[in-house]
């Protein structure tokens, strides 16, 4: 089968700095693929090269069989993605955010009203759909950059940090929302450095340090008897044996 996503040999470097190592992932179709590591670790970058928002120095990216970089059209409508930093219009309201964008995409008037209502609804923004995007809460723009990475039914989610900042309720409807992606023929990659999350959500995961992958595999493949975070520090080095003490912090 065509995997939803396959990124091969992708490296990226800023400066002096090597970013992403020539790295190379699968993730099967139907799959909830969690991607994990420090900050710092290259997530971030990965992602933005994988969906076409940063053009790596090598490598490539392809979307159940599109090319991100020669076939940027295709590949892009079967995608969906909450890029970390999302820039939002900041003087429109949600409502009026996620108007423009489907149009943008060349959906119909009609199936736009129809999906922007349900996507207001079920992540609770209905009561402020007339307010500003620049009065939303950190926690309401990760709801609305879903909403947006929704709304055009893509087959392929890629979501960096999509929880941060969001309460225990929303974070509750979000992960009610994906589950029932994915069961429904849908495909995610999420990054996330909770190692909790990931464990509790996904099927398939892979640890990124360096910019290289450290491990991947199924859920089970990676983390063997013991818990994700466990064989995260191991795999990423425990830093707590060189910590300094602050004994000025002692009373």
């Amino acid at each position: 089968m065509t995997p939803a996503l396959e990124i091969s040999g992708l490296t990226k470097r800023f400066g002096d700095t090597l970013a992403v190592d020539a790295i190379d992932l699968t993730v099967p179709p139907g799959s909830f693929f969690g991607l994990v590591g420090q900050n710092g670790a290259g997530k971030t970058t990965t992602l933005s090269m994988a969906v076409g928002l940063l053009r790596p120095d090598a490598g490539g990216a392809r979307i159940f069989g599109q090319d991100v970089w020669s076939e940027p059209e295709r590949a892009k409508a079967l995608v969906g993605v909450l890029p970390d930093g999302l820039a939002m219009p900041e003087r429109l309201t949600g409502r009026e955010v996620l108007t423009y964008l489907g149009l943008l995409r060349g959906l119909d008037k009609d199936v736009v009203a129809r999906r922007t209502g349900d996507l207001l609804d079920v992540l609770e923004l209905d009561g402020a759909d007339k307010t500003l995007i620049i009065e939303y809460s950190t926690g309401m723009r990760k709801k609305i950059g879903l909403a947006t990475a929704l709304l055009h039914a893509p087959r392929l989610l890629v979501l960096d940090e999509p929880f941060e900042a969001v309460d225990p309720v929303s974070a509750a409807t979000i992960k009610t929302i994906l589950r029932g992606f994915v069961a429904g023929g849908g495909s995610i990659v999420l990054s996330s450095h909770v190692m909790a999350l990931v464990e509790q959500l996904c099927d398939r995961v892979a640890v990124i340090d360096k910019g290289r992958v450290a491990a991947a595999g199924t859920l089970q493949e990676v983390r063997g008897a013991r818990t994700l975070e466990d064989t995260f520090v191991e795999l990423v080095g425990d830093p707590g044996d060189g910590v300094k003490e602050l004994s000025w912090l002692s009373s």
